[in-house]
């Protein structure tokens, strides 16, 4: 099939990688670019793309659906393309960088007009990068930055991890009085998204002595994993441990489950809080189990699709875009769980 002519109804297609897709948000409300954001070259980023949104074919490599996080940001892109009328190839990395790189190696074989990635792991795609340069094809990175030149991309939407990192960290700060003997729940360690929200998590507890991270591990983003280690680390810290901070939400309900299992009451006995504020989270919150959370938003569809048809037009389109979030604690979850959208 030629990619350049749309299938039926302009459906969108579904195409699994020889392997297989990991978790990602900023200050303010809404969608809005960064008034310092670089623009990239409008001659750059229109290289090959057709002027006419109706004739252009994206490719999109996910990274997997290990997290809640994830499986809405997937759904976001995929129902905004179908939505405009924009044939969309996606591919499944089942959170293997390998299938991620293979797949978008394909979509370039395939002479696609515009390359999506959600990067499982920053390092690693600055050769796949460059055949899409080569070809014209303009890269459009989403929820995750990559470590490459920034001529080797068009642009990238990603939240502000750091800032998240910090935030949590104030906020368990503020809790705790400045006192806290903390289990840091990392995410997947090659990810820059673990990699920020762990310095800025770090950033604001150094302020305050007496608050520490005595076990430091990775629950690689899932719930499963999230369980398992909290599960170790309560058994080899019994008694020591106060606080909990999870890279994501979906480590934190881990968590939560094992600091259950171990007799203990999780939100209250353990202060719980992580990053991403979607649905299960506030369930967590309303059952005073989850005590706070820091929104990352995952609805990046409509913001993405802005930016393909500027590009698909030749404008110019920031280097960077920040999504924004905000913070949420438990005593707000009841009001606010009902219009959640993820």
């Amino acid at each position: 099939m030629n990619p350049r002519n749309p299938v039926s109804r302009r459906t969108v297609l579904s195409i699994l990688a020889a392997a297989p897709m990991a978790a990602g948000c900023a200050r303010g409300e809404g969608e809005a670019e960064r008034a310092d954001a670089k623009p990239a070259s409008a001659t750059d980023t229109a290289a090959r793309a057709p002027k006419k949104l109706s004739e252009i074919v994206v490719g999109f490599s996910q990274t997997g659906a290990e997290s809640s996080w994830r499986i809405a940001h997937g759904k976001s892109i995929q129902e905004e393309a179908e939505k405009r009328h924009i044939q969309l190839l996606f591919a499944d990395g089942q959170n293997v960088h390998n299938n991620q790189v293979n797949a978008v190696n394909g979509f370039i074989t395939k002479g696609v007009d515009i390359l999506v990635i959600a990067p499982q792991e920053s390092l690693g795609w600055k050769p796949t990068l460059k055949e899409a340069k080569r070809a014209g094809i303009p890269v459009v990175l989403t929820s995750r930055g990559v470590d490459a030149e920034e001529d080797l991309y068009t642009t990238v939407l990603v939240a502000d991890f750091v800032w998240e990192g910090r935030l949590a960290g104030e906020w368990l700060a503020e809790r705790t009085k400045g006192n806290a003997r903390i289990v840091e729940l990392v995410g997947t360690p090659a990810a820059d998204v673990a990699t920020m929200r762990k310095a800025g998590f770090a950033e604001a507890i150094a302020k305050h002595p007496d608050m520490k991270i005595i076990a430091s591990q990775s629950g690689d983003f899932t719930r499963t994993k999230g369980k398992a280690v909290m599960e170790t680390l309560l058994s080899a810290h019994k008694g020591e441990i106060n606080a909990v901070y999870a890279h994501n939400d979906d480590m934190a309900l881990g968590a939560i489950q094992a600091i259950e299992a171990a007799g203990l009451k999780p939100g209250q006995d353990i202060l719980v809080v992580s990053v991403d504020a979607v649905k299960p989270a506030f369930e967590a919150m309303t059952q005073g189990k989850l005590n706070a959370t820091v929104e990352c938003n995952p609805m990046h569809g409509p913001l993405l699709f802005d930016t393909i048809e500027k590009i698909v037009r030749g404008e110019k389109v920031p280097k960077r875009t920040i999504v924004p979030g905000r913070l949420f604690e438990r005593e707000q979850a009841a009001a606010l769980i009902d219009a959640r959208p993820y």
